[in-house]
């Protein structure tokens, strides 16, 4: 095991020389120097993992090294053990707050440097090996696209992972909602705890409370047990409310109150309990025009949309096509062990020309279904399963539309009545095809007038 390297920074000749020997002793490879001025010169051609650092130093003082010390990128900043023989309490806790390890006083004992050095380069292997694990766990969530938009959106998550505001993220279905959240949480400091997801949508109204809250052994007739609600799971972690927009009116008030209040009250207790989560909220609608309809609370509306990310779809971001492709085929090829495959320059064509209604996870998909149903290596638009002429909306030949919105749902209904034909009527097929969510798909029909959305 290589050896970690210590810097002792001290002008007293005695000290360096004691401590060397100590410290090489306990097998560290170490350097001294007499000033801070030699220090940062060090620090310019080596890597340390350890500084002994006295505070009184001619010249460069020990506080201002510390100070470019925290200058230093994480993977490159040494943990600091400030040293003095003059030690205040003021000045250990200015070193503390300037990011210092530790603040031990001058004559030394030689148990009390062993263990201070020992600890300092533990607490920083831990602390590169959490930044690490971090970066991973962000990885995971890649955006990828590099227009404008998706350029600008990874800069929002940059700006704002790191704080607690709650978060409203808007966008189609199929535009990735889910994906910014889980990048958002893997990006905070609440990235080692818990990311738990409540999709509004999918739960019935009168479990949904329960779902949130939990609720006491009797508080219904089906509760025959205690359930721990998904806001207590994603207690000191990040709660994502996906299509809120979906929410009764009733349980929105309960929301409202939990994220004013900071407590809740699972159904059937006498008593609240505290909560400590980070709200992020998704949906596919105008929560504008839901509050004019009485749909939404405007209350709870200024409540999530503390910071608004917005996903836009994949027909306003065509460059971005290709990329997405290529990510999803190299994902899926590694999934199946098949060999990596290549689109021509016609199949990159087709993919960019068309309309996307169902974003990207019809893109997604759509790359699935390529790998598993073609075994070559190259893939032309012959291999492209969707029709080249079914483009974007405005080349065909249409009606005149007075509105943008009529002219998306026009062409939203033709191609959802195409594949529920396609599925032979069957709605969970056609969900699967368009990459939509099955209840998703019957609200869309319903708003779209499509026959068969009767029911669910």
């Amino acid at each position: 095991m290589k050896a970690h390297r210590i810097l002792i920074v001290d002008d007293e000749p005695g000290i360096r020389t004691s401590l060397s020997a100590v410290l090489e002793d306990e097998g560290y490879q170490v350097a001294a120097v007499e000033s801070g001025e030699d220090a940062l010169g060090r620090f310019a051609e080596e890597s340390f993992d350890c500084v002994l650092l006295d505070v009184w130093l001619p010249g460069v003082d020990g506080m201002e090294v510390l100070n470019r010390i925290q200058e230093m990128p994480a993977e490159e900043r040494p943990a600091t053990v400030m040293v003095s023989g003059h030690g205040t309490i003021e000045t250990a806790l200015r070193a503390t707050r300037l990011g210092a390890f530790d603040f031990i006083e001058k004559p030394l004992t030689i148990d009390k440097v062993i263990v201070v050095v020992k600890n300092a380069i533990e607490q920083r292997r831990l602390a590169l090996e959490v930044a690490r694990l971090g970066n991973q766990r962000a990885d995971a969530y890649p955006i990828i696209g590099d227009s404008v938009p998706m350029k600008a959106l990874r800069q929002q998550l940059t700006l704002m992972a790191a704080t607690n505001g709650r978060v409203l993220i808007y966008g189609e279905s199929g535009t990735g909602k889910e994906l910014v959240a889980h990048a958002l949480h893997a990006m905070s400091a609440r990235a080692a705890e818990p990311f738990v997801e409540v999709n509004c949508a999918a739960i019935p109204d009168d479990l949904i409370e329960s779902e949130l809250f939990g609720h006491r052994k009797g508080a219904f007739a089906a509760a025959h047990e205690d359930k721990i609600g998904k806001l207590q799971k994603a207690d000191g972690g990040t709660l994502f409310l996906d299509e809120v927009g979906d929410m009764s009116l009733k349980t929105q008030a309960k929301v409202l109150r939990a994220l004013d209040e900071q407590r809740f009250e699972p159904l059937g207790a006498a008593e609240s309990s505290k909560v400590d989560a980070r709200v992020v909220a998704a949906t596919n609608k105008n929560l504008e025009e839901e509050i004019e309809r009485g749909n939404f609370r405007e209350d709870l509306f200024y409540r999530l949309n503390v910071i608004p990310f917005y996903v836009p779809p994949l027909r306003d971001r065509r460059e971005d096509i290709s990329a997405l492709a290529t990510h999803f085929m190299n994902e899926f090829t590694a999934r199946y062990g098949r060999k990596r495959k290549e689109f021509s320059a016609e199949a990159v064509k087709v993919l960019r020309d068309y309309n996307w209604p169902g974003n990207v996870r019809e893109l997604r998909n759509l790359i699935e279904r390529i790998v598993i149903m073609n075994p070559q290596v190259g893939i032309d638009a012959r291999h492209i399963p969707i029709n080249p002429t079914r483009r974007a909306v405005f080349d065909a030949e249409m009606p005149q539309y007075s509105t943008l919105q009529e002219v998306r749902e026009a062409a939203e209904r033709e191609y959802i009545q195409k594949k529920v034909e396609e599925a032979k009527g069957n709605i969970s097929r056609a969900a699967e095809m368009l990459g939509l969510e099955r209840s998703h798909l019957y609200k869309k029909m319903r708003a779209l007038g499509i026959p068969g959305a009767g029911k669910e």
